[in-house]
């Protein structure tokens, strides 16, 4: 019998395997979620009409392997489950953030932190997904992820900007990279797929060369006769290898958005010298140029079960510096209003440290940031108890978020589509309530 570790959330040395098959497990998933995909099920044009004409975005920073709240968001100087950093005044009046992330101290009056998010999961890749799909999982269907949700929403497929964009510079990553290689369209089908750039997954490649522009006669032939199969056959795996096509050639159109050498090296100075911040510089550029739904993320760094505070001490500052130069440049922009900003791992760390002086997994009390989008500012949601073990009243977990983002871009949280002899799925299951106090 597997033994039981000594606290909870701690991770086994064979959960942090590398999954060596799981590249071809992520070049099959779009074809096996063509074969059951339920394309338009996520698709309400009154909302989806409203949502374009507004322009509204989603930029998701997720902070894959979990970072400790304690070190972040909710600082408990004094206690024993504090680390050794202190605490700092924020600019709204009576909150601290810790004394890692002065920027974001700053401008905390545009920013609305979550401090009483409550999860299930307890490992990362159940974690991750029950965070990226924003319900729990119903045996025999996979859920689309926000990103694919948001793309079959507001997304437009005759543009030549990517609906659903993920950037990643890790190719490994543990569990975050099996969960890249699933299939995170689900049943929306494989034209809802994001475009992946980073790592072995960068999806530029040897497509110029098919595509370069003395082509072009060939390549519309192709296009006529692929389509032309597709609607006489009604074969799926057509469709698939159609919208992976279609995908890349929307990419190649507009790779210079993705060209960071083309934006002031001033801007790249400012957001650098870590790809993390690299990646997001770019992510902010894209959703300047109207993708409507950019994912970031940067393997697994936060997941600390050793030297916890050495390592939040190198991953904090950049954070708190990336955070501070995307609001404050969106907001220059105009673009804040429009877009929605989140910053999010897959749960917390634990009030206590291991005996490797580090925090491991704690779901049950933990924090996240989200602004823009019409949300109110400067808003701290909820609270925890004295050393940050349980929510200090009310808790929130990924069905009121999802609520609440869905709310914020105009979009029902809890439309219904029912298919004969399928169950009934909704955006949001349980009619879960939203984060009531973020939004205006």
């Amino acid at each position: 019998m597997k033994p039981t570790p000594s606290r909870p959330g701690a991770c086994w040395p064979d959960e942090h395997r590398l999954h060596r098959r799981l590249f071809l497990k992520g070049l099959t998933a779009s074809g096996a979620a063509a074969v059951t995909s339920f394309s338009g099920l996520f698709t309400n044009p009154a909302f989806a009409a409203a949502t374009r004409k507004a322009n509204k975005r989603v930029l998701l920073l997720f902070l894959c392997g979990a970072p400790s709240q304690f070190e972040t968001w909710d600082p408990k100087p004094g206690r024993p489950t504090s680390g050794p950093f202190g605490s700092i005044p924020t600019s709204i009046p009576g909150v601290h953030f810790s004394s890692l992330m002065p920027r974001c101290a700053r401008i905390a009056h545009q920013l609305n932190i979550v401090r009483c998010m409550h999860t299930a999961q307890t490992e990362h890749l159940q974690a991750i997904n029950l965070l990226t799909r924003g319900n729990p999982d119903r045996a025999g269907f996979t859920r689309p992820t926000l990103g694919s949700v948001v793309s079959s929403a507001i997304g437009q497929l005759d543009t030549r900007i990517p609906n659903f964009v993920l950037l990643d510079a890790n190719p490994e990553g543990n569990e975050f990279k099996e969960y890249k290689a699933s299939d995170l369209a689900g049943w929306l089908g494989p034209e809802h797929q994001p475009v992946r750039l980073g790592g072995s997954y960068t999806q530029l490649g040897r497509a110029a060369d098919a595509l370069s522009t003395d082509r072009e006669e060939r390549d519309a032939l192709r296009r006529y006769f692929a389509r032309k199969f597709e609607r006489e056959s009604r074969s799926p795996v057509a469709a698939a290898q159609n919208a992976a096509f279609e995908k890349v050639k929307g990419l190649m159109a507009s790779a210079d958005l993705f060209d960071l050498a083309r934006l002031p090296e001033s801007e790249r100075l400012r957001y650098g010298p870590g790809l993390f911040g690299l990646h997001t510089l770019m992510a902010r550029n894209l959703i300047e140029n109207g993708a409507p739904f950019v994912m970031v993320a940067n393997g697994m760094p936060w997941d600390n079960h050793v030297f916890q505070h050495e390592i939040h001490q190198m991953l904090v500052p950049e954070l708190d510096r990336v955070l501070d130069c995307l609001v404050t440049d969106l907001q220059d922009r105009g673009l804040l209003e429009h877009t929605l900003v989140v910053a999010m791992g897959e749960f917390g760390r634990t009030p206590w440290l291991n005996t490797s002086r580090g925090r491991d997994h704690y779901p049950n009390a933990w924090s996240m940031m989200m602004t823009g989008c019409g949300l109110k500012r400067g808003v701290v949601v909820g609270g925890t108890d004295a050393d940050g073990v349980d929510p200090d009243g009310r808790s929130y977990n990924e069905q009121n978020l999802f609520a609440t983002i869905f709310t914020a871009l105009g979009i029902d949280p809890y439309a219904e589509f029912e298919l004969s002899g399928f169950p009934t799925f909704h955006r949001v299951e349980d009619r879960a309530e939203t984060i009531r106090e973020v939004l205006a």
